[in-house]
């Protein structure tokens, strides 16, 4: 029998009140700067990823918005697949965000380098663009020619180009993640600008030309018009969020109906996110229908045990899941970060722990493999054909999408170890590190080699408080298996929808 012990040291736990730490979009979480990494195969993953991303040139991710905006070049552009100049930037961004508030001195200084530059950028559309681009903010290759035809009903540019809805949401993206992380105000302001163009921008088209524009792969636009309203409370961002979901995906998985077989999943996937976050924030019954059929779906019928999903990038039938062994494009790496995004949307309205335990097994299996470990470069395919290799990018040369996701992906690891709701904290990963529990005055630490040993040490090394600890209770240890320790003494548990209650 396989036995996960718990060794709780719980210290003076008398009352203080709790607040949320976070108040600006995910009201459950901790800041990133309250939870610290410790030794430990994520904090060298981070580590890595830091020097790898302070290798790249930040005058040459600029530059796609900058030469979009009519400004002089102050370094070429990196070589990209041809049309998608400037996706990588937004990534870069929010990587910047992520380890900025943690604490990185460089990060934060080529931060707000890149928030200066792109206000400039933004300012010199409206200047030069006044009939389409007061607001704009891409790195879209022919903007101009694109633009100034969709607002009219003319999609022949727009569909000529490479998907120029989902390059332009990795700046979104970038932007609100600055803010988010930061609190940087700039941030906010060129984010909602760029919220209120692309309102702007499809404000004549009717609803079925809004719907034949999304069967282009666009990202997760309606996520980050959500995310506009939750910052402001105004109306008109939330009906955005509405108008750029696809109804094509909104209604079959919001009635329960499978329709992914042989859909691009990476195209599928942020739309999806969108529902569910859509119904964080209106309560819409159909978009959280919609939301959670589709994680259901892909992480029990279309999902290896790895946690990633897609070969080729396309969901192959629920029946043909022997194509993963013969093909050489296994699952794909953004397609776990998104889905990441999407369980940890689910699991803020309903924190159940098979939420976590989908997360777990992705988290370790799949993103944290996507780096490479000497040289930090980053990983597209992840094949699960015997005997095969994967590819790594380089600094400066891989400009894939998965290499802007990757970006991301391993400077948020210590983004949900811990969650809070009302006076309780939930234990959700054994990742060693130290929560900074502001609101509860408190310094708790994480000490594990998880997954080398089947056990984690919590002390409290600061403060006093009362609270709730939820500790999620693994589907990989057995009923009745596990054990918990406070001061070295065995203790009594309440289980309950696969978390350990400890008061």
């Amino acid at each position: 029998m396989r036995i996960a012990l718990l060794i709780v040291s719980i210290i003076n736990l008398l009352g203080i009140c709790s607040t949320n730490a976070q108040d600006r979009l995910y009201s459950n979480s901790f800041s990133l700067a309250e939870v610290s990494l410790l030794d430990g195969p994520f904090k060298h993953a981070r580590d890595l990823n830091i020097q790898t991303l302070l290798q790249y040139d930040v005058d040459r991710l600029l530059n796609p918005y900058r030469k979009e905006a009519g400004l002089p070049e102050k370094a070429a552009s990196y070589p990209n697949w041809d049309g998608l100049d400037g996706h990588v930037g937004g990534h870069y961004l929010s990587a910047m965000a992520m380890n900025a508030e943690t604490g990185n001195a460089e990060c934060k200084k080529r931060l707000e380098y890149m928030l200066s530059e792109l206000k400039a950028c933004q300012e010199a559309h409206a200047l030069r663009h006044p009939a389409w681009g007061i607001g704009y903010l891409g790195g879209v290759p022919k903007s101009a020619e694109i633009w100034s035809t969709f607002k009219n009903g003319d999609f022949k540019a727009l569909r000529a180009a490479w998907v120029p809805w989902y390059n332009v949401h990795k700046l979104y993206s970038g932007l609100r993640d600055a803010w988010l992380y930061t609190g940087h105000e700039t941030a906010k302001t060129l984010f909602l600008n760029f919220c209120d163009w692309g309102i702007a921008i499809t404000a004549n088209l009717s609803e079925a030309q809004m719907q034949s524009m999304l069967d282009i792969e666009h990202g997760g636009m309606n996520e980050v018009f959500a995310d506009a309203y939750q910052m402001t409370g105004d109306e008109k961002y939330l009906k955005a969020a509405k108008r750029f979901s696809h109804q094509a995906l909104l209604d079959p998985m919001s009635m329960g109906k499978d329709n992914l077989d042989n859909k691009h999943a990476n195209t599928q996937v942020p739309k999806a996110v969108g529902f569910q976050r859509i119904a964080e924030l209106s309560k819409e019954e159909k978009y959280a229908k919609a939301g959670h059929f589709f994680w259901e779906t892909v992480t029990s019928k279309r999902s290896l045990a790895l946690g990633g999903n897609s070969r080729r990038e396309f969901f192959p039938s629920v029946a043909a899941g022997h194509d993963f062994v013969h093909d050489v494009e296994g699952p794909e790496s953004c397609n776990s970060y998104n889905m990441l995004k999407l369980t940890e949307e689910l699991f803020r309205a309903n924190p159940s722990a098979r939420y976590m335990d989908y997360y777990e097994r992705t988290l370790y299996n799949h993103i944290l493999s996507t780096q490479h470990p000497e040289h930090g470069g980053y990983v597209y395919f992840t094949p699960a054909r015997p005997r095969h290799y994967r590819v790594y990018s380089a600094p400066n040369q891989g400009m894939w999408c998965c290499v802007g996701s990757g970006m991301e992906n391993h400077g948020k690891y210590n983004q949900l170890i811990y969650t809070q709701q009302k006076d309780s904290l939930f234990l959700n990963l054994f990742i060693a590190s130290a929560l900074n529990w502001r609101a509860k005055g408190i310094v708790l630490q994480q000490q594990t080699n998880f997954p080398e040993e089947e056990q984690t040490k919590l002390t409290i090394t600061e403060g006093r408080a009362r609270f709730t600890l939820m500790i999620r209770y693994p589907s990989w240890v057995q009923a009745g298996a596990l054990q918990i320790r406070v001061n070295n003494k065995p203790i009594a548990y309440t289980t309950f929808s696969f978390w350990l209650c400890c008061s």
